[in-house]
């Protein structure tokens, strides 16, 4: 079964009445097939509550929704459908969020841009979104910002998933490899080799990320070799 029929039989299930962020409840604690479902609706959804915060929908947005889940044409309605029910729902950033929030991290634990959280893949994946037209807008700022904080991740942990997608932001290696200034350049080899080995696709299924999107990884790994490169390069000095 497709990771969209999946997506279809979780959105059919809903009553009259009921929104979106009911699916959330439904896949809580579920198996890698589910917690897909989940992340797939998550980024969609709250993707669709971003356009509403900045205020316009780009063709730019519809592409990048494609580019990440490598939506093939037959399965383009359903993802709209899902787009489009988190447009129309009454429920705000919040409900969405917090929902998302509790299906992927129960303890509720602080959360670092250095941790593999499938939480961490979300935002990722929005960041993705808000830069499809080269800009980045106040009000997606603070979207973003609202959803890092619900999510669990404090203000250095956004700074690095920013300063990751968003040309011009402050960007630190030790930052991005989770380490402090005064790491020692074994302490960083062993965090950049535990980067990269995270953000293997097989790793990132296995927590929950569909294998249509795992190509997230690719702007990731590249601030994470840029970072290593770096720190390689001021020890050297």
């Amino acid at each position: 079964m497709s990771l969209w029929t999946r997506i279809t039989e979780a959105i059919a299930a809903l009553t009259a009445g009921e929104g979106l962020a009911v699916v959330f409840d439904r896949l809580r604690g579920g198996a890698v097939p589910e917690r897909s479902v989940g992340f797939t609706i998550a980024v969609i959804a709250l993707g669709a509550k971003m356009a509403k915060a900045d205020g316009e929908v780009t063709r730019d947005e519809v592409s990048t929704f494609r580019r990440i889940f490598q939506i093939p044409p037959e399965e383009e309605m359903h993802a709209a459908q899902v787009y489009n029910l988190a447009r129309q729902d009454v429920a705000g950033l919040d409900a969405y969020a917090r929902k998302v929030a509790t299906s992927f991290n129960k303890p509720g634990q602080p959360l670092c841009a250095d941790d593999r959280n499938v939480l961490i893949d979300i935002l990722e994946g929005l960041f993705q979104i808000a830069m499809s037209d080269g800009k980045y807008h106040p009000a997606e700022d603070a979207f973003l910002t609202e959803v890092a904080r619900i999510f669990g991740l404090d203000d250095r942990c956004f700074r690095v998933l920013r300063g990751r997608f968003v040309d011009g932001a402050p960007r630190d290696p030790y930052d991005v490899l989770g380490l402090p200034a005064t790491a020692s350049l074994e302490d960083a080899r062993k965090a950049w080799r535990a980067a990269v080995k995270d953000s293997h696709p097989d790793v990132m299924v296995a927590r929950g990320v569909p294998a249509e999107a795992v190509q997230l990884a690719t702007r990731r790994l590249i601030a994470i070799n840029t970072a290593w490169e770096e720190i390689q390069s001021k020890v050297a000095a």
